[in-house]
Formats: structure tokens, C-alpha cells, sequence
């Protein structure tokens, strides 16, 4: 195990994940230092058991918020005290077992050779993926390369990933949405928006079922709706910011 790092850590936002958290939290300690979890308001026991193990590890930091906010407002949340105590990048993983911890140092050493771009997991699927879930995010993925205009998003929802705070948090300050589901794939476009360049490393995912201890928040009609929503909004924006994209755009393909 190497040294802890200074400027990236792994952070875990986590809501209600079930039995996979206290798995998925070992994995990624035994790859990286240090590692934050954020609890986003869960009410199932996890926080005692978070906190015992962080009381053994000056290398796990748990942040307890005491509502639900959404996956992008925890992370929002914790990134902001990541960047006042000096780091400069995260890698976001789920807490339901489902993202390889195995890679973190992989996804790390690209992070920190390409400091100013941002480190998209792009999913290897096996058996254990819903052909639903597959076949639905091709239409997110395409959406997203057209609202940044072919810069190369691999995949816009996988969640394992690894962000540059400040442009980040800039841009979620600016702005009132990325607070739930959608922002994964938002985060994505208006970070290529800002000038945040893509670097895709492939990543297998793993969907367990329930009696393999899999939890799933994903609701299909709700999520999807606020997915549409998300794309008509940048889909607006984007033809308001589309002279000056295009001026970036040709800036980023030349040699």
C-alpha cells in the first residue's frame, strides 16, 4: 500500500448501498489512501458501522449528512471540504460493490499524468447487466457526444470515474441541477464545456442481484424522465453556446 496521497482521494458517496458498502470500502482502502465516504441520509444502520471502521483507520474519513440530497449534492458536499484541505482530485465509485476497486490505480496514474482532463470509466459489461440498462444508456452516450460536439465521452452515466475538483465545483455553483441522478452525464458535458478533455479507460461493471446482496435506487420512469430533462435543458444551452464550442472545439483538435 503506498503512501497516502495528497491530492487524490477516492470518495464513496453512499445511500442505504446494503451488505456490498463494507466490501467495497475494504477494496478500495486496500488500493488507495485515503478514502472518504459520504453518507447521503441513510437510514439503515451504515453510518455506526462506517464510523467503527473509521475509528481504526486515520485513512477512512466518513462525512454524515443527515437528509437524503442526491448523489451529486453528497458529492458536491464532500468535494468542496476535499479542495479546502488541498486536494485536487476524486474518484467518485459507488458503494454497492458494482465498480472495480482493483482499478483505482490505474484510473489514478492516468489522472495524475493528465492532470487537467478527466478519467471516464467507460463500462465492459458481463452477462449480469439488464439488456434494458445497456440498450438505454447508448441514447445518454449519444446525446452527450453531440452536446460536446464529438470530443470523445465514452460513456456519459458510468459512475467510476475520476473528476479535477475546482472546474467542478465551479460549475456546480453556477448552476442548480447535477444534485441527483443526472449528474453523471452533466458533470461530463459541461466540464467538456469548459474545456475538461475526456481520457476513457474501460472498466468492467458488475450488476448483482438481490440475493447476492444488490441494491438498486434506479428508478426507470423517474430517472429516465429527469435524464430527458437534463438533455433538453443542455440542448438549449448548447445551441445558445454553440459559436463558441465550435471555436473550442477546433482549438482541442489541433495538434
Amino acid at each position: 500500500m503506498q503512501n497516502p496521497s495528497l491530492t487524490h482521494l477516492v470518495m464513496i458517496p453512499s445511500y442505504n448501498p446494503g451488505q456490498k458498502l463494507m466490501e467495497t470500502v475494504r477494496a478500495a482502502r486496500a488500493q488507495w489512501a485515503p478514502v472518504w465516504v459520504v453518507v447521503d441520509g441513510s437510514t439503515d444502520g451504515s453510518v455506526e458501522v462506517l464510523q467503527a471502521m473509521a475509528a481504526e483507520d486515520p485513512q477512512l474519513k466518513v462525512i454524515v449528512l443527515p437528509e437524503n440530497r442526491g448523489k451529486g449534492a453528497a458529492l458536491l458536499y464532500g468535494m468542496e471540504i476535499a479542495a479546502a484541505q488541498g486536494f485536487t482530485h476524486a474518484l467518485c465509485m459507488d458503494s454497492d460493490g458494482q465498480h472495480p476497486a482493483d482499478l483505482i490505480p490505474v484510473f489514478m496514474a492516468k489522472s495524475q499524468t493528465t492532470p487537467d482532463a478527466m478519467v471516464l470509466g467507460v463500462p465492459v459489461f458481463d452477462a449480469s447487466a439488464p439488456a434494458l440498462r445497456v440498450k438505454g444508456r447508448k441514447i445518454s452516450n449519444w446525446w452527450a457526444n453531440l452536446e460536446t460536439l464529438g470530443m470523445g465521452v465514452g460513456d456519459s452515466l458510468y459512475g467510476f470515474r475520476v473528476y479535477p475538483l475546482q472546474p467542478l465545483i465551479r460549475i456546480m455553483h453556477r448552476q442548480r441541477w447535477m444534485r441527483r441522478f443526472d449528474f453523471d452525464p452533466e458533470a461530463v458535458v459541461r466540464l467538456c464545456w469548459d474545456g475538461v478533455p475526456p481520457v476513457n479507460q474501460p472498466a468492467p461493471v458488475k450488476y448483482f442481484q438481490a440475493g447476492e446482496g444488490g441494491v438498486s435506487h434506479f428508478n426507470y420512469w423517474r430517472d429516465n424522465k429527469l435524464l430527458t430533462w437534463m438533455h433538453f435543458r443542455l440542448m438549449l444551452e448548447f445551441f445558445i453556446r454553440l459559436p463558441v464550442l465550435l471555436v473550442k472545439r477546433v482549438a482541442y483538435r489541433k495538434p
